[in-house]
């Protein structure tokens, strides 16, 4: 099975690019299962009923959150009536929404998507390791499912290396998400989980972490806010991850970055 996953989809010049995008890349890599981060996708600030909707139509099988998950509070009831987009599973269990669910692919297999959120640095929440236990416990990679994706939404680097060693072996790919700059640790670890401590953003680079420049530089040099933040609205990248499967066990059997368009180096899986 063919599976990418694409990091935060930040503003309108990366959900733009991403939705025009996505049914080509989908065709180009005879993807077979697509998820996507959308905390960012609306404003910058979490996401609304109309983007979902517009991903799904456009071939997002899945779409995770993260810690912006409800930042768009008029559209809270996205989470209950949709199942394909997750918030994630360590948050308190009366909250709107799911954290993971079991999704089907192509020619009658499933894949379970969790998703959880980091402790380091981040809103409080429950104990992320303790939630995918739990999660993943139920649906065995290989037996049940066919394919296991998670998205770890965190800050701290060495907790999300340290959630990639700990599922190693019982998931198909662990991706972290959140800081939005793509890391260069993309790999298969030694239980066969594929491996990727941040995706990277779907947004303009030519920013501050998908911002506009401005006013998270007049922050840091000053030290004082000016405005809002806003998200930069120029040329986006489209990053994420593809793994390839091995269809007995699950495992990853190959693992390839995805860098396409604005100004990072275009970079995409080899399908030789």
């Amino acid at each position: 099975m063919r599976i990418a996953v694409f990091g935060d989809v930040m503003g309108r010049s990366g959900r733009t690019l991403l939705l025009e995008r996505l049914p080509g890349l989908r065709k180009k890599f005879a993807l077979d299962f697509i998820v996507v981060n959308v905390e960012n996708a609306a404003g910058g600030f979490g996401v609304t009923r109309r983007i979902v909707e517009d991903f799904i139509d456009a071939g997002a099988d899945v779409m995770t959150t993260g810690n912006h998950a409800y930042d768009q509070r008029e559209e809270l009831d996205i989470y209950d009536r949709e199942d394909r987009i997750l918030r994630p599973v360590n948050f308190p269990s009366s909250n709107p929404g799911r954290g993971s669910g079991v999704f089907p692919g192509p020619d009658g297999t499933s894949v379970l998507v969790a998703h959880a959120q980091g402790q380091h640095g981040m809103p409080s929440c429950d104990d992320p390791f303790a939630a995918l236990d739990r999660e993943l416990g139920g649906a065995v990679l290989g037996q049940d499912v066919d394919a296991v994706i998670v998205d770890f939404h965190a800050e701290a680097t060495s907790e999300k290396g340290a959630m990639g060693h700990h599922l190693d072996g019982r998931a198909s790919l662990v991706v972290g998400t959140h800081t939005h700059i793509p890391t260069a640790d993309d790999r298969i670890l030694p239980g066969g989980t594929g491996y990727i401590t941040d995706l990277g953003m779907c947004g303009d680079y030519d920013s501050v972490i998908g911002m506009d420049k401005a006013e998270p530089l007049r922050r840091f040099t000053t030290k004082m806010p000016g405005g809002r933040f806003m998200p930069a609205s120029g040329e986006a990248t489209i990053s994420g991850i593809m793994i390839e499967t091995d269809p007995r066990s699950g495992l990853a059997r190959t693992i390839d970055p995805i860098r396409i368009g604005g100004q990072l180096r275009r970079t995409e899986p080899s399908l030789d």
